[in-house]
């Protein structure tokens, strides 16, 4: 059983936690930006939703809310945050050259551009109001302005629900890749759909509260005078600042695409190159396209779970020619190969990044078909995730001398309810049955929870095994000649986890050093005459005292320290030591 897992330990550890620096791009900067600017759109919108109880409760929201962001530091981060992501924002329009078929991709970029046309009027009117000319303008008087004018009401309405949109789709293709989106993805949803319905009801109700009081010449008086509204000269002046901002923001844009235009142009007539994929197929491609963007453009199929945003590996190629030829990798794409150990190898690239300058060959390192650069990952681990596991290997005693003296239906029969009690044990506790290697099994915790739980279920799913395997004795005692019994070894630690194999015959499991002392511990239970033997990682994790369990440390093969370990001589104390307070937890 060892021999299935013996390459495993040759995997890359995790990079050092002092070079995450390295793997800063504009992606993450604009990620960080864009996360400020989510939160003052969520903290402006719950004001809104207070205009569902009254216009003062409107009023006194406005105040906690510019009193924050307004203090002197929030306020640096937050201008700084709207110029960089507007910035990189309008630079994105200009670098991307392919996005992906679907759309999402390019109509998250159209209403983000979108978003500094609908709001200008509203920015200028307000802030810069205040800074010029020293005007109180607060709700009254901006729902006044939207009164007046219809059409600034319904563009008020759009820029709502165009930059919430904007934010919630920056959100998904952040979060869609973490461990626990999917179980957060109901809420996160019933949230987003939520939080702007009760901003815009809110903006509603205020804004016919407000014309419920034009009826009082004495309240239009306090609310409507030059100190709140501005005089005409001046309201003059920010219409014209307004209109002036509007036409050099579509300027700008315009002479963005012009340049993308003139950039193609240019590429093309600077020459083509040949992309030669493994399958035989070639494409003839301008400079300057990454090679995931020519499979994109040409509709080739190529995995990519991040959508091209050097957030994973899945689009890795292996050059086969042209490797001498090729640019040097940025700062992002090579703290991603050396993530996976693949920064040693100059032919393995991020297809995402690598924008070759000469003819290249190459290999694809993932199958196409287990997600394409134009399909979002919906179970990302599958692809191929780094996390922290626990593994636990089980294994049936005596199971060769077991089949020498029985038919082999009834040798089956035996092991198959063995690997029954044994999953039963484990699905209850929490974890997952993974693998079934002849006669023992590997169950993996930890794919849905915390590591101190995970261990927990671990060592609850061993209470339950010997429990179970003592039933199952009894159930067989007129057939067996003596009990079965069993050996179980426990170690947690950082594996990979995704889809292994070939073609239509891909396993979901994992692969690391926990996997492998996992096994080794389970095989040690023979000479340490034991049942369990847990490794002191997952003793300390569970929380377990450190005398509760006999200790000592023991060599592992492929490891050059030996390993501190606890024994169990009987599987079934673990009852008394998995505490009330552990079991609750899980």
């Amino acid at each position: 059983m060892d021999a299935t897992f013996k390459t495993a330990s040759n995997l890359p550890r995790t990079a050092p936690t002092t070079a995450w620096w390295r793997g800063i791009g504009l992606r993450q900067v604009r990620l960080v930006c864009g996360l400020v600017l989510f939160t003052y759109l969520l903290s402006h919108f719950l004001n809104h939703a207070l205009g569902n109880i009254s216009l003062d409760a409107l009023q006194t929201g406005v105040v906690i809310h510019a009193g924050f962001w307004q203090f002197f530091p929030v306020a640096v981060t937050f201008y700084s945050a709207v110029t960089i992501h507007g910035v990189l924002g309008i630079w994105a329009l200009f670098e991307r050259r392919q996005f992906r078929w679907r759309a999402v991709e390019p109509l998250q970029l159209v209403l983000g551009l979108s978003i500094p046309a609908l709001i200008v009027g509203h920015v200028v009117a307000v802030r810069l109001g205040e800074n010029l000319y020293d005007i109180n303008r607060s709700y009254p008087q901006v729902f006044y302005g939207w009164i007046t004018s219809p059409a600034k009401t319904w563009s008020m309405y759009l820029v709502v629900v165009v930059s919430w949109l904007h934010g919630c789709i920056g959100l998904y293709f952040w979060l869609r890749l973490k461990a626990h989106f999917k179980s957060l993805a109901p809420y996160l949803l019933s949230a987003a759909v939520l939080i702007p319905t009760l901003a815009l009801l809110g903006i509603f109700q205020g804004k016919r509260e407000v014309e419920a009081k034009l009826a009082s010449p004495q309240w239009q008086a306090e609310n409507f005078g030059p100190d709140r509204m501005g005089t005409a000269p001046q309201q003059q002046t920010l219409g014209d600042i307004t209109d002036d901002l509007l036409i050099g923001y579509l300027a700008l844009l315009g002479i963005v695409l012009a340049a993308r235009a003139i950039r193609m142009v240019v590429e093309r007539r600077a020459g083509m190159i040949n992309l030669s994929y493994s399958d035989g197929r070639k494409l003839r491609v301008p400079l300057g396209l990454s090679v995931l963007e020519a499979s994109l453009r040409h509709r080739v199929p190529h995995a990519s779970v991040c959508g091209g945003r050097a957030r994973c590996s899945t689009c890795r190629i292996r050059v086969t020619s042209g490797v001498e030829t090729l640019p040097a990798p940025s700062a992002r794409e090579a703290f991603v190969l050396s993530r996976i150990g693949g920064a040693a190898d100059p032919a393995v690239r991020l297809a995402c990044q690598l924008r070759p300058t000469t003819d290249v060959a190459f290999v694809q390192l993932f199958a196409p078909q287990v997600t394409s650069a134009n399909a979002h990952a919906s179970q990302p681990a599958r692809i191929g995730q780094e996390r922290y596991l626990v593994c636990m290997f089980v294994d049936m005693r005596g199971s060769t001398m077991l089949a020498e003296k029985r038919l082999p239906y009834d040798t089956v029969f035996i092991v198959n309810r063995f690997l029954d009690a044994v999953s039963r044990a484990v699905i209850a506790s929490g974890g997952k049955p993974n693998q079934f290697i002849g006669d023992g099994e590997l169950a993996l915790f930890g794919l849905a929870c915390d590591p101190q739980t995970a261990c927990r279920q671990a060592l609850q799913a061993a209470q339950l095994i010997a429990e179970n395997i003592e039933e199952l004795n009894r159930a067989l005692a007129h057939d067996l000649p003596q009990p079965l019994r069993f050996g179980i070894g426990i170690h947690g630690g950082e594996v990979i986890v995704g889809d292994i194999g070939y073609r239509d015959h891909m396993v979901f499991t994992a692969l690391g050093d926990a996997v492998n002392v996992a096994a080794r511990l389970q095989d040690m239970t023979k000479s340490l005459a034991c049942e369990v033997i847990i490794s002191e990682e997952v003793s300390t994790t569970a929380g377990l005292a450190g005398d509760a369990l006999p200790q000592q440390d023991v060599a592992i093969r492929g490891r050059a320290a030996p390993m501190n370990v606890r024994t169990i001589a009987d599987a079934k104390v673990l009852s008394s030591l998995v505490t009330s307070d552990m079991v609750s937890a899980l």
